[in-house]
């Protein structure tokens, strides 16, 4: 079998757009880490030799397998090899402590367990907790290995009734508490990788930096395969370190960097405190996850010396709106709808509300998720008989198409019988120069809410709770304001750099309630 043609000849995949710049251009870089770099017709060498040590190991089209790793080259051989078998690969990222990894296991019944070792030590924990063997290949380096589900089990079962279409399961990060396992398809990843090619006009030229994780969507759909679809190399990260990124940017002149909104904070904080100019390389940055904090947004654009361009959108949808090169961009905007993708938005009684009022946003398109993996009912209660989707997000639609995104449905803290978006308290507090990132919560009372906010200064920065009180006094009505501003080291962290409010909701039960 050549190398550029799929297994069975028809079968469409995610791989098949990146391999084939491997015959248009095979010196060309691809992909490296700080270890290794391949060109593009090595990387192709790559994950043909990584398919056949995949089918010896007995994974075929169709098997689900779970990949724990970090961003590094071999990840990424692996998941285009996984992609080019038609097997379904379960994204883990090695961050995640043992049990919620067996979780995971536990509900996808995957075939094998596969721990990449580059780039983590992490995974290679994970695979000694698992009891891995150790293997070692030319293209994947040192990864562990072992059996998940025995054959004639309920994983059998599970296989019959997932669709064919089927690339990844991801399982949502949890901010909830309760993760599902997303299906995305290879029609949904490639449409969203298309989209950077033409709103985000990614070229071979391009040269991309990788910190946002490969195994959450945003990082696998749009940086990854965004880059490689286009015929650019991308320059993978396992972790965020500002000092390490900004070497980066310098070192492979970078001119494409998407992160989370905080990721930003923190490169502007560095450099202004290491005495950094402009990069003159860059000519797109965004982010996602949320709406871009002005100070932030200002920051990072006199530094860069372009538009910050934001976006949103979920794992269930993959991306849903981006804001476009050609408009201003000058406030919180999430921008508008991708080609191709509809929105509405509704209230809770499902009926559509009018232009610039707040209602929940319902997507359909080629971005939207085949469903929720063994938990159908999720995906009914979410999902209705034309195809809409909820995405239990609040925000809305101005005259010009343009959307803004307010808070989650769940997020929203009713305090003595008014709704608060916590976004907004958010932005508030982000602007106090001491503060690097807030985030807030409502906490039950009897018969009430209270507004909880909990921030991370900047570095050195000096500031107490009460001159941040004071702060949002002066710039928030009454019922808006937190009753309390909890100062921390550190905000805890997904691994996709969006905040875990639950956790820091449970670290405050057992405080007393301000009355």
């Amino acid at each position: 079998m050549n190398k550029h043609d799929a297994p069975d000849g028809a079968f469409q995949d995610t791989a098949a757009p990146v391999l084939a710049w491997a015959r248009r251009q095979p010196n060309a870089p691809a992909l490296s880490d700080g270890t290794m770099a391949l060109s593009y017709g090595q990387l192709a060498d790559a994950v043909e030799a990584t398919m056949h040590t995949l089918q010896s190991m007995g994974v075929c089209r169709g098997s689900r397998v779970l990949a724990v790793g970090e961003n590094s080259v071999p990840l990424a051989v692996f998941l285009l090899a996984a992609s080019r078998l038609g097997v379904i690969a379960v994204l883990e990222n090695a961050r995640r402590v043992a049990p919620e990894i067996r979780s995971t296991a536990d509900h996808c019944l995957p075939s094998h367990l596969f721990f990449l070792y580059a780039e983590s030590s992490a995974a290679e924990s994970h695979a000694l907790t698992f009891g891995a063997q150790e293997f070692a290949s030319d293209a994947l380096g040192r990864f562990g290995v072992a059996a998940g589900a025995q054959p004639e089990s309920k994983a059998d079962a599970c296989s019959q009734d997932m669709p064919q279409d089927v690339a990844l399961i991801i399982y949502t990060t949890g901010t909830t508490g309760q993760p599902k396992g997303v299906m995305l398809t290879h029609g949904n990843l490639c449409y969203i990788a298309s989209m950077m090619v033409t709103l985000r006009r990614m070229t071979p030229l391009d040269r991309v930096y990788g910190v946002l994780p490969i195994t959450h969507v945003m990082g696998h759909a749009s940086v990854f395969l965004g880059a490689l679809h286009a015929g650019a190399s991308l320059h993978l990260a396992a972790r965020f370190s500002a000092e390490k990124c900004v070497d980066a940017l310098l070192r492979h002149r970078i001119t494409a960097l998407q992160g989370a909104t905080a990721m930003f904070a923190k490169i502007a904080e560095h450099c202004a405190a290491n005495g950094f100019g402009r990069f003159d390389t860059i000519r797109f940055i965004g982010s996602g996850g949320a709406p871009i904090d002005p100070t932030v947004k200002k920051q990072a654009e006199a530094l860069f010396g372009c538009t910050l361009q934001n976006g949103y959108g979920l794992t269930e949808a993959a991306s849903i709106c981006w804001t476009r090169f050609e408009e201003a961009n000058d406030d919180d905007s999430v921008g508008r709808p991708l080609p191709g993708v509809e929105i509405s938005f509704r209230n809770s009684d499902r009926t559509h509300v009018m232009d610039g009022e707040v209602g929940e946003l319902w997507v359909r398109g080629p971005n939207l998720m085949r469903g929720y993996f063994r938990n159908p009912d999720a995906k009914r209660s979410l999902m209705d008989d034309a195809g809409w989707f909820n995405t239990q997000d609040l925000g809305r639609v101005e005259a010009d198409g343009r959307v803004f995104i307010v808070g989650r449905t769940k997020d929203v803290i009713i305090r003595s019988g008014f709704k608060v978006y916590p976004l907004e308290v958010e932005a508030v507090l982000n602007a106090h120069p001491a503060v690097l990132q807030a985030a807030v919560v409502g906490r039950a009372l009897t018969g009430n809410e209270e507004v909880l906010a909990f921030v991370e200064l900047a570095e050195g920065a000096i500031v107490t709770e009460e001159q941040l009180l004071l702060h949002v006094a002066q710039r928030l009505s009454p019922y808006k304001r937190p009753a309390r501003v909890l100062i921390l080291p550190v905000l805890p962290l997904a691994a996709n750099g969006k905040v875990l409010k639950y956790q820091l909701l449970q670290s405050f039960a057992d405080e007393n309630p301000v009355e």
